[in-house]
């Protein structure tokens, strides 16, 4: 039998431009055994995203801050010392750059991003002055709460749904997937993965993005026939 997956998003299941690989519609809908989903972006894109496979809304979105399993939604963290600490970061010149008009923060319970152009030495100074950190995930910083991680998350979400992590195979490309790689039994970083990544890592795949998660899941199904 295929293992069951918790999958990065971005970097992961996408091309090197950005947009998601339609080899996840290949290989993932019937994909024999639970697939989470574990992104940065906010709740509704892995919810989308779910939906379109044709799979169950199995989610953690935010880094860990959200967690949607079992029609049951959890959020943790603490969205009011975001907004704060982004209030401070902007008062003091800063910008989130992503204009006036966007949805990157619109729908996002638990914390705040910011672009990657914003000035980071500037938000981590005023996340820390607000008892809040920043995480690097590659394509955005995100301004949360200690102690809320996708791995985190993930223990919580196997807790609900009654699945061992231990089972699980981690693909993921960043520093926010190190805790994941940690908490799933076998864990695979991409090649474009960042420092952390391949350092929390069990393996570095030969590839990138979604060349190398796709690479792996076909030998996944292969070794399960």
């Amino acid at each position: 039998m295929v293992p069951p997956l918790v999958l990065d998003i971005d970097g992961t299941l996408t091309t090197p431009d950005h947009r998601l690989d339609s080899r996840a519609f290949e290989l993932l809908p019937n994909w024999d055994a639970p697939v989470v989903l574990a992104t940065g972006k906010s709740f509704p894109y892995p919810v989308a995203l779910a939906h379109f496979l044709g799979l169950p809304e199995t989610i953690i979105a935010e880094n860990g801050g959200v967690v949607y399993a079992d029609g049951r939604t959890e959020f943790t963290g603490d969205p009011e010392a975001c907004w704060d600490a982004a209030e401070t970061f902007i008062e003091r010149g800063g910008d989130l750059g992503w204009g006036t008009k966007t949805t990157v923060n619109r729908w996002r319970e638990t914390e705040v991003a910011a672009s990657m152009d914003a000035d980071e030495e500037l938000l981590r100074e005023a996340a820390a002055e607000h008892g809040q950190e920043v995480v690097d995930t590659g394509y955005a910083y995100h301004v949360k709460s200690p102690g809320v991680s996708k791995g985190v998350a993930f223990e919580l979400l196997c807790d609900i749904c009654e699945y061992d992590p231990g089972e699980f195979v981690a693909v993921g490309d960043s520093e926010n997937d190190a805790s994941t790689f940690a908490t799933a039994g076998e864990s695979y970083a991409v090649a474009n993965a960042d420092a952390a990544a391949r350092e929390a890592t069990d393996h570095v795949l030969e590839a990138g993005y979604m060349d190398g998660t796709a690479a792996l899941l076909e030998a996944l199904l292969a070794d399960a026939e």
